[in-house]
C-alpha cells in the first residue's frame, strides 16, 4: 500500500508486509490518498486455493477496511477476465455479462469483486475493478504479434495506463472494466473503459493501418 500521486518524481514509500495482517495494513495506510490493490500471493498462487482465498478475498477485505480507517475513499483493484469461464471461446458484449468462473482462481477474483461492492455499501469506498487479460511484457507482446498470436494478451504499458486511469477517476460505487489488448474487439467490447476511463489499447500489430 503506497501513497499515490500523479505528480512526476513523487516519493513512494515501500513497506513490506502481509495482506492478512490487519494491524500492518492500518499502519501502512496512514497518510495514503488512494488504494491500489494488486497483490498476487506466492509463486504457486494460481495452483494453491488457500493462497488465492488469502490474497483475493481475505487480504482485499482487510486492505479496504484499513483504507477506511485511514480515511481513504477511492481504490483501484486488479481483477481478472478469469472471472469468466471459457474466456477464449466466447464473446463478451459488456461488463454486465455475469461472471461465472468456478475454478478457484477465477472464483476468488469473483468474490473479490463482491468484497469491493461491499466496501462501497459499508464504508463508502468507491472501487474501480480492472478485469485484466493476460498481461505480458512489451517484448513478449511483440513476439506474440509477430506470430499472429497476440489475441487478447495485454501489453504492459497498456496495463499501466489502465491502472492510472482507474486510480484517477472515481465514479462512486463499484465499477468493473474489461481491459484487454484485443484492439480489434474479437473477444470483447471495451466501450465502457473508453467512455469512462478514456482508455483503449494503444499497442497494435504491424498490420494496423
Amino acid at each position: 500500500m503506497v501513497l499515490y500521486s500523479s505528480k512526476e518524481g513523487e516519493h513512494v514509500e515501500w513497506i513490506q508486509g502481509d495482506v492478512r495482517d490487519f494491524e500492518a495494513l492500518k499502519t501502512a495506510a496512514q497518510g495514503c490518498a488512494k488504494l491500489l490493490y494488486m497483490a498476487m500471493g506466492n509463486h504457486d498462487g494460481t495452483t494453491n486455493p488457500t493462497a488465492q482465498f488469502d490474497v483475493n478475498v481475505t487480504g482485499l477485505y482487510l486492505a479496504l477496511q484499513a483504507a477506511h480507517v485511514a480515511g481513504i475513499t477511492h481504490a483501484a483493484l486488479t481483477s481478472s477476465m478469469s472471472v469468466y469461464e471459457q474466456l477464449g471461446q466466447r464473446f463478451f458484449w459488456d461488463e454486465d455479462t455475469q461472471p461465472d468462473a468456478h475454478h478457484h482462481y477465477g472464483l476468488t477474483k469473483r468474490l473479490g469483486e463482491e468484497v469491493a461492492h461491499a466496501a462501497w455499501r459499508q464504508w463508502g469506498i468507491s472501487v474501480n475493478a480492472l478485469r485484466l487479460c493476460l498481461p505480458v511484457t512489451a517484448e513478449s507482446w511483440q513476439a506474440l504479434a509477430a506470430d499472429g498470436r497476440q489475441d487478447i494478451h495485454t501489453e504492459a504499458s497498456d496495463v499501466a495506463r489502465a491502472i492510472l486511469a482507474a486510480l484517477e477517476n472515481s465514479f462512486g460505487g463499484f465499477q468493473s472494466f474489461m481491459i484487454s489488448g484485443d484492439w480489434q474487439h474479437k473477444r470483447m467490447k471495451m466501450s465502457k473503459a473508453k467512455a469512462m476511463l478514456g482508455w483503449e489499447p494503444q499497442m497494435r500489430d504491424n498490420k494496423q493501418p
